[in-house]
């Protein structure tokens, strides 16, 4: 077996803070509220958040580093057509309230009124193709996109997904009472929205009456969330001869050129019963009908960027009504995180070079090395995996290409423009028509760039991505709570740990487990294998699917399987490495908790949270994470190391029998 040096000798603190746990609680009965409950109270629900948690805690610490690097440039002048330029001069619009709210909707007029000036459905559908070149806010009935091909990894291929509906489709499909009064309040939001632009209180609802019509169509025939969980399903790769007899009734050639994807081989159609009603949609209603709903996209789409009469009708409905928060963020949030959606990699690049040390990256490149070293002794450890099997998961893993803190190239901007002589709708225009030509200057008939990140480095997260089995831990997330050079082992393994632990673990879990070492959709289990995988992953399905969020409603234990996969072989990995690492140099007891309580400990203070109930019931049906509280109560009692850690026992209420317990790693 091979021996790791622990990755830090001298660790001056344990990263555990008392004050954020409560031990009036018992481990064994509510661990979440043992080792959280304090944070809990100390940081009570502010009016602006619908859920604040530990992510956010690093969040907002970000944003203020961020607000002061962004507002550096904005104060003072900048060469015209720089990055700095265009950074300060977006955020400087972004915070200008008092010219947007002079403008107010007068920037989109124009938009609108040339989608009612048309006098058929087929001049409608040459205004689409017109305006899609134009950067205008359009929701398509369908989305184009171009990304891997799962067949092919390393070959991008144009893919079509479902579309047509602004909200959650559950809301249209599901009859229960809380959905239908979200349902009741998202037409009186379209109705107010529409009157905001002009419209007179009876045509706002006729209007409103043709976009639900043509929404409602669109989610019956949609697939929900589980459904859209299965790579094998979502993929219909044909010619584009086959896709022309397939799809019928539209003139796609000229469609695909207006948008650059010009000479199409091949495309897959992603739900091909969503495209089909698409096309229905277009052929059996009214032209009337159609330009409401394509004026309500327009609209929809611009809402944070015409005053602030329309942004607050925005957050009634998006913020007090979908999720329980009930102010919006300050203006500063809402422009830092719009210039950051925008220029994300060039406000990074500044976010390295003063927050990012060199240490935390070599730091973090031995803990991911140590977790690599413990997966592998992990599937060596399964009975139930084939020698073949294993072998396989072992070049997958020897595979993973690993991103730590900040691309080695950084994404170019140059041929953006921000105008700020333009209205801040007229520049958002502008961004969306550079956003598609950069990816079709990036993408369109060129091999998938491996090095391409999919997230900021200021971001405070983490991901893996199936088709070029990579694992990516942005500078953002790698500090406390997470990730403290201060810290020993204990914590770090217990925290960053097991975040790294939980992306490895998506390579293997039910959705990741079906694509190969070089990213490409196959089947690469021996016979039996893949059965006695997804018989283990259904206990973690059905364990979950019992638990209750409220009163009224359980959690959706298939929707968030790939997430709780994650965090059980996070768990498992992350607590195998720890042990390895300090084997020869054994961590002491501190402050009355061993390491292995510490470890724990660490990985459920990541988890500290306040959230309303409309923010549980709306993550509940939407979000393939398990609210965080179960990711506490839910994931460590099917860890037996939690048990030994914590001398939990039968008689405790978290209690799981043996026989119960997910054995997959």
């Amino acid at each position: 077996m091979t021996m790791l040096a622990s990755t830090v000798m001298n660790a001056q603190t344990v990263g555990i803070k008392a004050e954020n746990m409560d031990l009036s609680f018992k481990p064994g009965t509510d661990f979440y509220r043992y080792a959280c409950g304090g944070w809990m109270k100390n940081n009570p629900l502010k009016p602006e958040y619908a859920r604040f948690g530990s992510f956010n805690t690093l969040d907002e610490l970000n944003r203020e580093r961020i607000r002061e690097l962004i507002e550096g440039l904005a104060k003072s002048p900048q060469e015209k057509g720089s990055l700095g330029q265009k950074i300060g001069d977006l955020y400087a619009m972004r915070m200008d309230s008092v010219r947007q709210n002079q403008e107010g909707v007068k920037p989109i007029l124009a938009d609108l009124k040339r989608v009612s000036d048309v006098q058929n459905v087929e001049e409608l559908k040459a205004l689409v193709n017109k305006m899609n070149t134009e950067g205008i806010g359009f929701s398509e009935l369908w989305s184009s996109y171009v990304g891997a091909d799962m067949m092919s990894s390393k070959d991008n291929l144009l893919e079509i997904y479902q579309g047509g509906y602004s909200i959650e489709r559950d809301y249209y499909v599901k009859t229960d009472t809380a959905n239908q009064k979200i349902l009741d309040a998202y037409r009186k939001h379209v109705v107010k929205m529409f009157q905001l632009v002009g419209e007179k209180p009876a045509d706002a609802e006729r209007k409103m009456s043709h976009v639900l019509q043509i929404e409602s169509r669109m989610a019956q025939a949609g697939r929900d969330r589980v459904a859209l969980r299965d790579p094998a399903s979502n993929y219909n790769k044909m010619s584009f001869a086959q896709f022309l007899t397939d799809f019928p009734g539209y003139d796609w050639k000229t469609y695909f050129d207006t948008l650059g994807f010009t000479d199409i081989d091949s495309l897959s159609v992603a739900q091909p019963e969503a495209v089909k009603e698409a096309l229905k949609v277009w052929a059996d209603t009214s032209v009337d009908v159609l330009k409401d709903y394509f004026q309500w996209q327009i609209l929809d789409a611009s809402g944070s960027l015409l005053g602030d009469e329309v942004y607050n009708e925005v957050f009634d409905f998006e913020g007090r009504v979908l999720t329980g928060a009930t102010r919006p963020h300050p203006r500063w949030k809402r422009s830092v995180s719009a210039v950051n959606g925008v220029l994300g990699e060039a406000v990074g690049e500044l976010y390295v070079k003063q927050y990012f040390p060199a240490a935390n990256k070599a730091r973090m490149e031995q803990l991911v090395k140590n977790l690599q070293v413990a997966l592998g002794q992990r599937i060596d450890a399964q009975e139930w995996m084939s020698p073949a099997t294993k072998q396989a998961a072992h070049e997958k893993l020897d595979a993973f290409y690993v991103k730590i803190g900040y691309p080695d190239k950084w994404r170019d901007y140059s041929k953006m423009t921000i105008d700020p002589s333009h209205s801040l709708y007229e520049n958002m225009k502008e961004v969306a028509k550079w956003a598609h030509a950069d990816m079709l200057d990036r993408k369109w008939k060129k091999p998938v760039d491996p090095t391409e990140w999919h997230m900021t480095p200021q971001t405070v997260n983490a991901y893996y991505n199936p088709t070029t089995n990579e694992i990516c831990f942005p500078a953002g997330i790698l500090q406390p709570p997470f990730f403290d050079m201060e810290a020993d082992d204990a914590f770090n393994y217990g925290a960053i740990g097991v975040v790294i632990g939980h992306e490895m673990s998506h390579g293997f879990d039910d959705q990741g487990r079906q694509f190969d070492k070089d990213g490409n959709f196959r089947d690469w289990w021996s016979d039996g294998d893949a059965d006695k995988y997804n018989a283990r992953a259904q206990v973690i399905k059905d364990f979950f699917s019992a638990i209750k969020v409220l009163p009224d409603l359980n959690a959706n234990g298939d929707l968030c399987c790939g997430e709780n996969l994650g965090d059980h072989g996070g768990l498992k990995f992350a607590y195998a490495a720890f042990k390895n690492a300090t084997r020869e140099h054994p961590l002491p007891v501190k402050d009355g908790f061993t390491p292995e309580q510490r470890f724990f400990l660490a990985y459920a203070g990541v988890w500290a949270m306040n959230i309303t109930e409309a923010e549980i019931r709306r993550l509940t049906t939407s979000d393939p994470h398990s609210l965080g509280e179960w990711r506490v109560n839910g994931a460590l009692p099917l860890v037996d190391a939690w048990y030994d850690a914590f001398g939990i026992t039968e008689k405790d209420p978290l209690f799981v029998p043996q026989d119960k317990r997910v054995k997959i790693w």
